[in-house]
């Protein structure tokens, strides 16, 4: 595990715990999302955060204008932590961190559910529904659209893959048939 892997756990850590004091887990999540949302839509504003010729009150001060009254005092106040400790890069691992922390803590999980044609609401619902009495967690949704998949569904959770796909069960059926031949 790399040194910035481990800083950016304790960094999203720490931030869970002043959130759970606070009440304000789901609250922090949404805020460090939408501060990675904003970052990706304007890269010219990232590279600046970013770029290490550019000073710390400069750095401040965009942040400042940006963010400040629009996100919590806790979440602004770890971007400035983030900034004055020169460990602005840990950003998108923070999050990621955070989220799965909170998620683990709140009982959810998040779930991509890969298809190869859009899915209605009710569907989505129905798999979330499923999904949750099998982890016996509260599932969150994403739906992905992949046209290689033919027919079925993917969802991943976490690590963990549910296949029932078509194009992965001619994959396993193929497995099969070539272990039978071999004997």
């Amino acid at each position: 595990m790399s040194q910035d892997t481990i800083v950016a756990k304790r960094y999203a850590k720490a931030l869970f715990e002043l959130a759970k004091e606070q009440s304000k887990i789901a609250e922090v999540e949404e805020e460090l999302k939408s501060v990675l949302v904003i970052l990706q839509q304007n890269p010219d504003f990232e590279k600046l955060i970013k770029h290490p010729g550019l000073g710390l009150e400069a750095k401040k001060a965009l942040l400042k204008n940006v963010f400040e009254g629009k996100l919590s005092e806790t979440s602004y106040n770890t971007l400035q932590l983030l900034v004055e400790n020169g460990r602005e890069e840990l950003l998108n691992a923070l999050v990621n961190y955070y989220v799965a922390i909170a998620s683990e803590a709140l009982g959810q999980a998040q779930a991509t559910v890969y298809t190869p044609v859009e899915l209605s609401e009710a569907e989505l619902n129905h798999i979330a529904a499923t999904f949750s009495k099998l982890t016996s967690k509260q599932i969150r949704v994403e739906s992905v659209l992949d046209k290689s998949l033919l027919g079925g569904i993917q969802v991943r959770i976490g690590d963990r893959l549910y296949d029932g796909s078509l194009s992965g069960k001619l994959e396993r059926l193929q497995k099969t048939l070539n272990q039978t031949q071999a004997l």
